[in-house]
């Protein structure tokens, strides 16, 4: 689904006026027709459909992520990947621990339109340095990171990271798929070169790095820059599985 079929920011639209919407014909935002009577959609509504779409035209054209990161409901957030999917950011980070406070975030991987960038702590994770991945992202997408990667990188380098976030894990759910990432991995055939190391082994690696040996941060880094190069492949699964649930195209009817 794309940002351009959505009607679901204007207030007064929920999930069953947009549906009425489309199956009325009305499946973008070029078909709407103030003039054109839909049930359930009367003037009032009409004519903030109206202007929505007149302000959300010129936002898109100019690739305002941020603007419709803030119009749509959050359970909708990832109805802007289709839009947004070459400039986002799929990252993941690797930690000492769970605590945001006391444990260290050791490697950051960033996979952004086909191409890995990992940074490692005391070589060249720094503030700056994660600032600049972010840079040019429209759109960041993580597994869990809302409650556990952003948290951490803002605590641990004192940064704010306001880039719009579609954190994966919660419309993974909405299609089925529960657990944490390598479980929903299984479950979608999604292969990797070493299936056998777990988050566990990712702070095991980084002690034995610690204590001189190159390749456990060989590992560490391989493992994850998977773990942000398959977010990929389940956005695209998430996506078009939600597309396909709630979308109506009026030539399906």
């Amino acid at each position: 689904m794309r940002i351009e079929n959505s009607f679901i920011p204007v207030e007064g639209v929920g999930e069953t006026t947009e549906r009425r919407l489309w199956r009325s014909g009305v499946t973008t935002w070029e078909a709407f027709d103030p003039g054109v009577g839909v049930a359930g959609v009367g003037d009032a509504t009409a004519t903030r459909i109206e202007s929505f779409i007149a302000e959300a035209l010129t936002r898109l054209d100019d690739g305002d992520a941020a603007y419709f990161d803030r119009a749509f409901p959050s359970g909708e957030r990832w109805r802007l990947y289709e839009n947004f999917r070459s400039e986002t950011c799929f990252f993941d980070i690797e930690t000492t621990g769970l605590d945001e406070h006391r444990d260290r975030v050791t490697t950051v991987s960033f996979h952004r339109d086909g191409e890995t960038t990992t940074l490692v702590a005391g070589e060249d994770l720094t503030a700056e340095a994660i600032a600049a991945e972010f840079r040019d992202a429209s759109l960041l997408a993580t597994f869990n990171g809302a409650r556990f990667d952003v948290p951490f990188l803002e605590s641990s380098f004192d940064i704010e990271v306001d880039t719009p976030h579609l954190d994966l894990m919660y419309p993974a759910k909405r299609i089925g798929l529960s657990g944490g990432l390598k479980p929903i991995e299984k479950q979608l055939g999604i292969e990797r070169d070493r299936p056998d190391i777990s988050g566990r082994d990712a702070v095991r690696l980084w002690r034995e790095y610690e204590r001189g040996d190159e390749d456990a941060l060989d590992t560490l880094v391989s493992y994850n820059r998977e773990d942000a190069e398959n977010l990929r492949t389940l956005a695209d699964v998430v996506c078009e599985s939600l597309h396909e649930s709630v979308f109506v195209d009026e030539r399906e009817l």
